[in-house]
């Protein structure tokens, strides 16, 4: 790993297996279909990462960290720049503006709660739960 690797982060494996949170990656527009069905039984989370940007990675360090949802939340994980078709679609599904780092809670099939950057906030998305 480099310096600039261990001092800003990598890009690969940021959400890795250290974290509190089991994430499940969002890799293809098919997971939106079950993301809305699943919202119909648990609260489902989707935050969006952008690997380059030093804020979005403190912000989702910091959500890691305070996270303790256990098993009631499904959390999707979303690498926007390998997969920005897919935060396009989020945007326009799911009628939220575009940001990153973007913490979106889904509950019956719609976005009921969403907060960027210094806003993301476990103990707060708890509360909305």
């Amino acid at each position: 790993m480099s310096i600039f690797s261990n001092i800003f982060g990598g890009s690969e494996n940021e959400n890795t297996s250290n974290s509190k949170v089991k994430w499940i990656p969002l890799t293809f527009s098919g997971q939106l279909d079950e993301i809305v069905a699943f919202s119909d039984q648990n609260p489902v989370v989707i935050f969006k990462h952008s690997t380059r940007c030093s804020i979005s990675r403190f912000a989702l360090k910091q959500f890691e960290k305070e996270y303790d949802l256990k098993d009631n939340v499904d959390a999707y994980f979303l690498d926007l720049l390998e997969y920005r078709d897919i935060s396009n679609e989020i945007a326009t599904r799911f009628n939220v503006f575009h940001q990153s780092p973007q913490l979106i809670l889904i509950k019956d099939g719609k976005s009921v709660y969403d907060v960027s950057h210094d806003a993301i906030d476990a103990e707060e998305l708890k509360s909305k739960i």
